[in-house]
């Protein structure tokens, strides 16, 4: 099924969503928030700009997006995928606890923020380009990965990434020279058992962007944990 969402609010465009059984494209979308929120059952492709909080509380479905999207991206999402075919804003993946997010471009300030992972849940976030700043901040489990494919000298990430981090992994396709990372974090080189651990998602991300797997490759990855002596680790993880 095939929804115009021209002059439609937020609430009309998701009661339509849902009456929709399988497989749905949406058109023409312009900010309109919360799309797809809690959904379990659905394959949607969204063309145009979708707003913030997308695939909040996914549970399931599958989300692509063909552009940029705004915020809060698989905000507490439980389970599916998201592929952004472009950039997103602030706050993508906050607080998710399962499934997977694959952005082409680069992400804003915050990505990853109190990421978690439950039981046999264990989520992953895949940015193709470059992140700003805060990333992986106070990030309790799940893998974050940056692949820094942007044409601009910034940095792989901007100021303070991994502050608060208490749990999971980051693998960061550059040897992080020049980065400060906070003293509860540890950093080193990925070794061969470790690129195992995330050979899934870089296929995943080639596979859906387009890009050679010997091309991810031909950069080392720095892998970021936190230190298990973290006095974050005392503060937000039960003892």
């Amino acid at each position: 099924m095939n929804i115009n969402a021209t002059g439609l609010d937020y609430k009309e465009l998701n009661e339509m969503l849902r009456s929709v059984r399988g497989t749905c494209n949406i058109n023409d979308c312009l900010g309109q928030r919360f799309i797809a929120a809690g959904i379990s059952d659905k394959t949607v492709t969204i063309s145009g700009i979708p707003g913030n909080a997308l695939g909040a509380y996914l549970n399931g479905a599958k989300l692509e997006v063909m552009g940029n999207a705004q915020d809060a991206v698989g905000d507490t999402m439980n389970d599916g995928t998201i592929v952004i075919h472009g950039n997103v804003g602030d706050a993508v993946g906050y607080a998710m606890r399962g499934g997977r997010i694959y952005v082409q471009g680069n992400a804003g300030y915050r990505a990853g923020i109190h990421m978690k992972a439950y039981k046999e849940k264990q989520p992953a976030l895949v940015i193709g380009g470059k992140a700003g700043s805060f990333l992986g901040e106070y990030q309790a489990g799940g893998i974050i990965i940056v692949l820094g494919l942007a044409d601009n000298d910034k940095p792989i990430v901007g100021n303070f990434p991994t502050t608060g981090m208490h749990g999971g992994k980051m693998f960061l396709r550059s040897e992080c020279k020049g980065i400060h990372f906070p003293h509860q974090v540890h950093t080193h080189l990925a070794d061969e058992s470790e690129m195992e651990e995330i050979a899934h998602y870089l296929r995943r991300f080639c596979f859906y962007f387009g890009h050679d797997l010997k091309e991810l490759l031909d950069h080392p990855f720095t892998v970021v944990m936190p230190d298990s002596r973290n006095p974050y680790r005392q503060m937000y993880v039960a003892n």
